[in-house]
């Protein structure tokens, strides 16, 4: 997904160390023009810009897919991240520069490494009526942002645990593991809580961790997190408490040792400094001027290409 914002913020992603629960309220951002999908943004904040090495996270829906509230999402580039889509209701239509072409449905798993650059949409099926789910981003570490780009797609099994369910789509949660690739010890799963029901994770102390309340009512280590939420959870702790309200509950578990590298987000770049973010936004609108290969390869199609908003008139600054 493409952040359509018409005026990124330069974003310098300076962690504050925490020292307690923190409970990040989400912002409203419009994916596009007015009658576009809106999507509640938690990352990144000026509080705290990454969890692990997971920089965005935008929840949507269940939003009536009837004219407006569609994704449609016209090519568009990525640099130095992965994207992670994960639904809960509806179907997405995604495809790419490397070849994918593939739908992804509630349970299933769309990770797409950008690495040194990619295009990519996603546009909603007209199968769907409610589209409901959340697009997150994962910022790829020095050592391997610059690999070629490539698409993977998985099922991730679902796990009975007393009278919760999971789904591991990332990473490694009580013996389940995903086949998906990741770059640096990563979490990203599914739980879903009947009323009432208190679950107690083991989880690597090293991690920090998000919890993303979608829908229910939930209690993260003894602290309310209301619906849309995203608590904060800093490392130390070997186990992560959840206890559901009378009304059960459906959250995504985010985790991952802190980042603990410099990065600038504008846009949908995710680079070092100002002059490689310049020249990743000059080479993607050197390929719209011209609908021509490059950088970020072509997707098949005939939609227009998404162009780069303006940069900001400022040296954009690195991290810290």
């Amino acid at each position: 997904m493409s952040n359509q914002e018409h005026a990124p913020e330069e974003l310098i992603c300076d962690e504050a160390p925490a020292t307690g629960i923190e409970v990040l309220s989400p912002r409203d951002v419009p994916l596009g023009g007015p009658r576009a999908l809106q999507v509640r943004r938690t990352l990144p904040q000026k509080q705290r810009s990454l969890i692990g090495a997971w920089c965005f996270l935008d929840h949507y829906g269940p939003e009536p897919v009837n004219g407006a509230g569609a994704m449609d999402v016209p090519p568009h580039p990525h640099t130095g991240l992965q994207t992670v889509s994960w639904l809960f209701e509806g179907e997405i239509e995604h495809a790419d520069s490397v070849g994918s072409h593939i739908l992804v449905r509630p349970g299933q798993v769309n990770l797409m490494t950008a690495g040194q650059g990619i295009q990519h949409l996603e546009v909603s099926t007209a199968a769907t009526s409610v589209l409901h789910g959340v697009q997150l981003w994962v910022a790829l570490p020095d050592t391997d942002r610059h690999t070629a780009p490539f698409f993977e797609h998985d099922t991730p099994a679902a796990v009975q645990v007393g009278d919760a369910r999971l789904q591991v789509f990332v990473g490694s949660l009580l013996g389940s593991t995903s086949t998906v690739r990741a770059f640096t010890p990563l979490l990203g799963a599914e739980v879903v809580l009947d009323p009432g029901v208190v679950l107690d994770l083991d989880v690597d102390p090293a991690f920090e961790h998000g919890v993303l309340v979608d829908r229910g009512s939930l209690a993260v280590a003894g602290t309310d997190t209301p619906t849309g939420h995203l608590a904060y959870v800093p490392p130390g702790a070997g186990t992560l408490g959840l206890a559901a309200g009378a009304g059960g509950a459906r959250v995504l578990v985010l985790g991952g040792p802190p980042f603990g590298e410099q990065i600038v987000m504008w846009w949908n770049f995710v680079g070092r400094t100002h002059e490689e973010v310049v020249a990743y936004r000059e080479a993607w609108q050197a390929q719209v001027a011209d609908r021509t290969d490059g950088r970020f390869g072509v997707t098949a199609g005939d939609l227009a290409w998404i162009p780069a908003p303006p940069l900001p008139n400022a040296r954009l600054r690195t991290r810290g």
